[in-house]
């Protein structure tokens, strides 16, 4: 599977929404089509729609109409801003769009300008693989053979570009090591993206894999069936706060209960050095998510609901971070920049 593409003026994009039980791909010529994928979350995970956004910005450069320099500047710069309100707390994506607006202050003609923003974007993508890989090794390190492991959302390959992802990296680079390992998969209400998505990836890398609901994670923890827990990321501050799916935050409450090991695994795109804990914005989606299965309403009409999307887990309560550059312990505002400027 894979999850975006680019290739002359089209993105092909894997429809998560319809997962585990039909592989479709939407395919798209503009950015506001790769816009609404994001949205709609047809496509999510945070590197893979930071990959979304810069093939975006491709597209609004391969099919550009304008024929001077400054109009077309002016016009990737509208793209940029259209999918900056895609959504609005995972990092990556706000750093693909900047990674790609930076050519725009390098010289040249509009065609080598053009060319610059495909050639970038496709490099985004490719990295990511790259990264991801790296991640898994480090984080394989962290693995003993006959672990049971928990994770929380969906960070693999479908929330990347590649084909390790980010949390399941570490899981898939220790299962290619030869050690026996068994993943418990919390739903993750209410998109369900640890039931369809995660139990569906692991178990086509057949890596033994048991759903659970969310509720059930205290009572699996309980009765000593965990040995680790590893999650993914939308945006790592530089004291160590980590902004994951909801929910995230009370898995991490559990291990520490039960002196579990909390990992977070993450590409350095995740990090967000300038933003402070109580300005994260965190994202609330459309009720109908809580309210609705499918099209099956669960709830009275009219009954008041939240949704937010994520959830912020406090530094105390995370054991390692997981980078490509290698693996870092408290003190994280120390030991972030070092790995980060690594």
């Amino acid at each position: 599977m894979k999850t975006i593409s680019y290739s002359d003026g089209i993105v092909k994009i894997l429809d998560q929404t319809i997962l585990p039980h039909k592989i479709q791909y939407i395919t798209c010529q503009n950015y506001e089509e790769v816009a609404k994928c994001i949205e709609v979350m047809n496509i999510r995970g945070a590197p893979a729609i930071g990959v979304a956004a810069g093939f975006g910005l491709a597209l609004a450069a391969y099919h550009t109409t304008k024929e001077n320099v400054d109009e077309f500047k002016k016009e990737i710069i509208s793209a940029a801003n259209r999918l900056r309100k895609t959504r609005p707390t995972a990092v990556n994506l706000f750093w693909a769009i900047e990674r790609i607006l930076n050519i725009l202050n390098q010289p040249g003609t509009l065609r080598e300008l053009k060319e610059k923003i495909i050639k970038e974007a496709l490099l985004i993508a490719k990295e990511d693989y790259k990264i991801n890989q790296a991640i898994g090794q480090h984080g394989a390190t962290l693995i003993k053979n006959n672990f049971n492991i928990l994770t929380h959302c969906n960070a693999g390959e479908l929330a990347t570009s590649g084909e390790y992802g980010t949390a399941l990296a570490v899981i898939k680079v220790a299962a290619e090591q030869g050690k026996k390992i068994h993943v418990f998969a919390d739903e993750t209400r209410p998109r369900l993206q640890g039931a369809r998505l995660t139990a569906f990836e692991l178990q086509q890398n057949n890596i033994p894999v048991t759903v659970i609901t969310d509720n059930m994670a205290g009572w699996v923890f309980s009765q000593g069936k965990i040995d680790c827990v590893i999650v993914g990321a939308d945006r790592i501050l530089k004291t160590g706060h980590v902004t994951n799916k909801i929910g995230t935050y009370s898995v991490a409450i559990l291990a520490k209960y039960h002196d579990i090991p909390f990992y977070v695994a993450a590409p350095k795109s995740t990090f967000d050095l300038k933003t402070n804990y109580k300005d994260v914005v965190i994202e609330e989606r459309d009720k109908r998510e809580v309210t609705h299965i499918g099209n099956f309403q669960i709830t009275p009409t009219n009954v008041p609901v939240i949704n937010p999307a994520f959830d912020i887990t406090p530094p105390e309560l995370v054991t390692a971070i997981i980078t490509e550059k290698g693996i870092i312990y408290p003190p994280y505002e120390e030991n972030i920049i070092k790995i980060i400027n690594k």
